[in-house]
């Protein structure tokens, strides 16, 4: 019997890949929550807190999360807050924001039941291309490839592309290239393999081409076979950063904390935090239009540097001086007692911000 032509000249026959990538994952799969499940719920639910970080990071918050929330009706039931609550520390609010309204949207049009075609997934809230695929395969044994950052990485090597994956045209390749390799059966096992495979072996900086345990695909690798290992996958380019400084203010009146919430359509949305603006000359101005109230910045608590995207952020976490009502305020604001912090979802530096707070009570 002859081979099945393939667009990938060098893919004479994709047998013997397939059953190369089936022995690896049998031999070295990872022991992960979320594996062997078929429940499309509980594969939704892993996919998409996944694609903000690693896997080992993700482990107890798929835990508690479905120890919560059980099944879409227990989610769909939920108010957000307490949603963000159990997703506090992933960041990426707007996908629990998203997941969220997808288990509405699933109680209402199809009963509480998980669909099963590609183009009923694809409309949820939140899924995408890889998204739908992933839950199907692995669900449904469909015929679905799926692109994610370790299968891009991997199959850009396997393909020797010289091209960024991020533009149109290479991307399509890729997306052609993942459906191209599918077996007939146990698609969900090979696009986890694959998966695997892309994070445990086809690793961004030291690849194990010719370690101990060598990649099994080796013999199928362009870049190996052009030694360009290292430079394949070409990098997104990375926008130039900016430098910028931030305040956040604690506000005491009666034992209480002035906190409040971003509403939605803007960043951290139904979140908690301290009154929280630029450090610039309006400071005063900016907290008095978000807040409602006149408020004075003070001493220094503490200060905080991280990244956003292409932002560097210092954050000053300041005490501050209520001078009582001045207009209507921009964002909901309330008063907490301290201990309540602890109930209300806060972003991830309002968070951090309150154990400092916390510590120094």
């Amino acid at each position: 019997m002859r081979p099945r032509a393939t667009h990938f000249s060098f893919f004479m026959s994709l047998q013997p890949f397939r059953r190369r990538v089936f022995a690896w994952f049998s031999r070295n799969s990872r022991e992960l929550s979320w594996r062997g499940t078929r429940n499309p719920y509980e594969i939704w639910v892993s996919e998409i807190m996944l694609q903000q970080t690693t896997a080992a990071a993700v482990e107890g918050y798929y835990r508690r999360f479905l120890e919560r929330f059980p099944d879409v009706q227990t989610l769909a039931a939920t108010e957000l807050a307490e949603v963000y609550r159990l997703w506090e520390g992933l960041g990426y609010y707007r996908c629990a924001a998203q997941l969220h309204k997808a288990a509405g949207a699933l109680v209402e049009k199809h009963g509480g039941i998980f669909p099963e075609t590609f183009e009923e997934v694809l409309a949820l809230p939140g899924v995408g291309r890889y998204t739908a695929g992933a839950i199907l395969s692995i669900a449904h044994d469909k015929r679905l490839p799926i692109l994610e950052a370790n299968t891009i990485r991997l199959h850009c090597r396997l393909l020797g592309l010289t091209t960024s994956p991020f533009e149109a045209e290479t991307n399509k390749r890729l997306w052609a290239f993942a459906e191209e390799i599918l077996p007939q059966k146990n698609t969900g096992r090979f696009n986890q393999a694959l998966m695997d495979l892309g994070s445990r072996v086809c690793t961004p900086k030291q690849p194990q081409c010719l370690t101990e345990t060598p990649c099994p695909l080796f013999e199928w690798c362009q870049a190996a076979r052009l030694g360009l290992q290292r430079e394949i996958p070409v990098p997104k380019t990375k926008p130039n950063s900016e430098e910028i400084t931030e305040i956040a203010v604690l506000v005491r009146k009666r034992g209480k904390i002035l906190l409040l919430q971003y509403p939605d359509g803007v960043r951290w949305a139904g979140l908690w935090d301290f009154p929280r603006c630029r450090d610039d000359h309006s400071v005063t101005q900016t907290l008095g239009e978000l807040t409602g109230r006149r408020i004075t910045p003070g001493r220094q608590i503490a200060l905080h540097k991280h990244t956003v995207t292409r932002f560097k952020i210092t954050l000053r976490f300041v005490e501050g001086k209520d001078g009582g009502p001045l207009q209507k305020p921009q964002y909901a604001v309330r008063w907490v007692r301290p201990e309540e912090l602890n109930e209300l979802p806060l972003n991830s530096t309002g968070r951090r911000l309150a154990g400092i707070l916390e510590r120094k009570i």
